[in-house]
């Protein structure tokens, strides 16, 4: 395949794209996922135009960077001026964090067991600003949604700014209600900010039909991007509201005139943008974000309702065979509460840092987040794989424990 306009094609449950990739099951897209081939050319391909044309090619990737956003914003239910581009999670989140109007005395609501990306900005705001952080736990939502949205009613109706809540949980895979727990915000006078990495690219979401104020997205998980890409999505409505601390020359508008027009143009009270991208702050991961395009473009062409039922599907397979060797399933039973993450509890005499590694060994690539085993498949993931999971984590069962292991003739 030669040229820069060949049209890269995705199939459910097909590795084609990733033909080095040396896990013979990689269901660790949670954590990071591996560049697809139509990345790794499009990356390469922009490297190559940048170093023929240097500063020429600039306006060649504004030009793509704005079709990105257009794409990034229908993937999410938004506009293209509610989307910015961030470098990673926790740059959206401190973001907003920083920039919301906080008065003194204000509270934001955090939850026990959430990543800390999506806790540790709000207790910096509350350092500066003087917001007090309201933890809630997170197994009221575990055990039920009824519980937990009743939990965060009782809390929302003694005041509040703010919640901030990641879309799918990282440990669980719990999916949270947040059409739910937008409308009791908006009915408590507060917002809700969602930290939607683990939900991006693999989880259906409409953040203007959920009532979604903020989300921000890092690229390099379910969107299947290179690290340092990312998305922040402000709701047009609040951006009036903002005061942008995090703040940038690129923050204003017209920022680059001065160097294209000639002289007389460069000042420094110009107002700063109305629209999401104030917070593009400076010059931004211009051959990251083309990489993060084509990796869109598959997710967009499969369809993310389409990726989301082939993942469950995967789980269905893979979670039964766990539960009969002794595993513990902290998915919800719910299909409306899953997650492209199937997260487990090894058997009581497991070390579950040790079967990871054993795991590993096998080829099978997974993740150990705060003491759980988590499988995260993508639309690569053929549900065929739960076979050689289990048969892989039987082996290892049986080596841990010193058991004389199974003989490939017994398979």
């Amino acid at each position: 395949m030669r040229g820069d306009d060949v049209k890269f094609t995705a199939n459910l449950g097909d590795r084609e794209h990733f033909p080095d990739l040396e896990a013979l099951v990689y269901c660790n897209h949670a954590a990071i996922s591996p560049p697809s081939w139509p990345v790794r050319r499009a990356m390469q391909n922009a490297i190559a135009d940048w170093g023929r044309r240097g500063a020429q090619a600039f306006g060649t990737y504004g030009a793509q960077r704005a079709r990105l956003r257009e794409k990034l914003a229908r993937l999410v239910g938004a506009s293209a001026e509610e989307i910015a581009f961030v470098p990673n999670t926790s740059s959206g989140v401190t973001a907003i964090a920083l920039s919301l109007p906080w008065k003194r005395g204000d509270r934001v609501i955090l939850f026990e067991g959430e990543f800390p990306a999506n806790v540790t900005p709000w207790q910096r705001a509350g350092e500066l600003f003087g917001v007090t952080p309201v933890f809630l736990p997170l197994s009221d939502f575990q055990e039920s949604d009824e519980r937990g949205l009743g939990r965060l009613a009782e809390e929302l109706a003694k005041g509040a700014r703010l919640v901030a809540v990641s879309a799918v949980q990282f440990r669980s895979g719990l999916r949270m209600p947040l059409a739910e727990m937008a409308r009791l915000c908006h009915a408590h006078g507060a917002e809700l900010f969602v930290d939607g990495i683990q939900a991006t690219g693999a989880v259906p979401v409409d953040v203007r039909a959920l009532g979604i104020d903020y989300w921000a997205s890092g690229g390099h998980k379910w969107l299947m991007g290179p690290e340092g890409t990312g998305m922040l999505y402000v709701r047009k409505e609040r951006i009036e509201a903002l005061n942008p601390h995090v703040a940038g020359w690129l923050s204003h508008e017209d920022a680059v005139r001065f160097l294209l027009e000639g002289p007389g143009h460069m000042r420094y009270d110009r107002p700063f943008k109305k629209r999401a991208d104030v917070f593009e702050v400076g010059c931004i991961n211009a051959i990251g974000l083309v990489g993060l395009e084509a990796a869109v473009d598959l997710v967009a062409e499969l369809g993310v309702e389409k990726i989301w039922a082939h993942v469950v599907r995967w789980g269905d397979a893979v979670e039964a065979g766990l539960v009969e060797r002794g595993f513990t399933s902290l998915r919800a039973p719910e299909a409306n509460r899953r997650s492209g993450i199937l997260a487990v509890l090894p058997p009581k005499d497991i070390d579950v840092v040790v079967l990871h590694r054993a795991l590993l060994a096998r080829g099978i690539s997974t993740a150990i987040p705060d003491g759980v085993l988590r499988l995260s498949p993508h639309w690569p993931n053929n549900v065929d794989e739960a076979e050689q999971v289990l048969l892989s984590t039987e082996d290892a069962l049986a080596e841990l424990r010193g058991a004389p292991r199974p003989r490939s003739d017994d398979w």
